[in-house]
């Protein structure tokens, strides 16, 4: 202790911070999942027992929700990695204006989610230029009115999602790319390989371990959209709830019905998920 005494005087705002702002949280949070508890009327705070559990664990609009984000991350997972890998590939070949082209591919990511949803919102509107433009392709009969639809919501999210934060896997797979050696490239091209045969059998495998913590942090931030939906569907999550995510739902409980510790639960439940996912993916994505 002695030894250490100024590394643990350096830590200790962070331990403060966090022990006020993340572990009393959730220690708060799991305590109040065996109470019917409304910051509305506190005094009136009654012990239920497992009751929000049960409740949760049967509830059929949270696994709904929990069916929305998967399916939209699915797609999304898919589009947004597979487009920067594209990306990293081509810029990692370009010789001049490298830095011009990072930098354009990275400035959707620094967009506002706010504004960003507004803008596609009109772009992908039944009025829209999209549609237009397809319909005049002939790839639409007529145009689709997609937010009121049960299965087009998410795969739409899921596009521009991609659009926003293809950047970041964009800038992670060309650092990966810049990290294998260049002596490895120039043998395989003596001997004869093209550069198909150099992505698929050189870049590909050494970037699995970038690849391997995209994939992790994806599925965990993935399983939090909260902005996009609210933005755009309001606190339901549509009419028919076909955009509803965890995070919105847990939030309409919280602030729309005054139900915390029912919220409380719904949050622990899905941090439950997204942990048991997460393992899964050490478990099986790499072993190393």
């Amino acid at each position: 202790m002695r030894r250490t005494y100024w590394g643990y005087i350096f830590i200790l705002p962070w331990v403060l911070l966090y022990a006020a702002f993340g572990l009393y949280p959730f220690v708060l949070s799991f305590y109040l999942t065996f109470f019917d508890y409304s910051f509305v009327a506190p005094q009136n705070r009654a012990f239920v027992g497992f009751g929000n559990w049960a409740q949760g664990l049967l509830d059929p609009l949270f696994w709904r929700s929990l069916f929305n984000i998967i399916y939209n991350q699915t797609i999304f997972i898919f589009l947004k990695n597979g487009l920067g890998l594209l990306t990293a590939a081509l810029v990692f070949r370009v010789r001049h204006g490298g830095g011009f082209f990072r930098t354009v591919f990275f400035m959707p990511v620094l967009t506002s989610t706010i504004v960003l949803t507004t803008i596609f919102g009109y772009l992908a509107s039944p009025t829209g230029p999209i549609q237009s433009l397809l319909v005049n392709l002939g790839l639409l009969s007529e145009p689709v009115f997609w937010t009121f639809s049960t299965w087009l919501p998410m795969p739409v999210l899921a596009i521009m999602n991609s659009w926003k934060r293809f950047g970041i896997s964009f800038v992670i797979l060309l650092a990966g790319l810049y990290s294998i050696d260049p002596q490895t490239y120039e043998a395989a091209a003596i001997d004869g390989a093209s550069g198909w045969q150099q992505f698929r059998f050189i870049s590909l495998p050494q970037l699995g371990s970038q690849i391997f913590f995209l994939l992790v942090i994806d599925v965990i931030n993935g399983l939090q959209m909260f902005t996009e939906v609210f933005a755009m569907f309001g606190v339901s999550g549509g009419a028919n709830h076909q955009a509803l995510t965890p995070v919105l739902y847990i939030y309409d409980n919280a602030f729309s019905r005054a139900n915390i510790g029912y919220a409380s639960t719904l949050g622990l439940l899905l941090a439950l998920v997204i942990a048991l996912l997460t393992v899964l993916q050490f478990r099986f994505g790499k072993e190393e």
